[in-house]
């Protein structure tokens, strides 16, 4: 049975933190993309970018837990 990341908790988890991390990197490099989306619902890259940048240590940690859990298939 196939199952989306919306219905799947640690599926959902893994794309949130791929947008986030993905956001951040696009910040760094090219700010400006970002930057002139900060309204409407581009706005909530913009917002990823963010919360990856202040919350770096804290997103660090979740992808690795993540990736272990990931090995050990939960």
């Amino acid at each position: 049975m196939i199952q989306s990341a919306l219905f799947s908790l640690s599926s959902m988890v893994s794309v949130l933190l791929l947008l986030t991390c993905t956001c951040a990197y696009v910040r760094s490099v090219v700010p400006q993309l970002l930057d002139q989306n900060r309204q409407g619902w581009k706005g909530i890259f913009w917002k990823l970018a963010r919360i990856g940048e202040r919350c770096s240590p804290f997103v660090a940690c979740a992808c690795v837990f993540r990736a272990f859990a990931l090995l050990l298939g939960y």
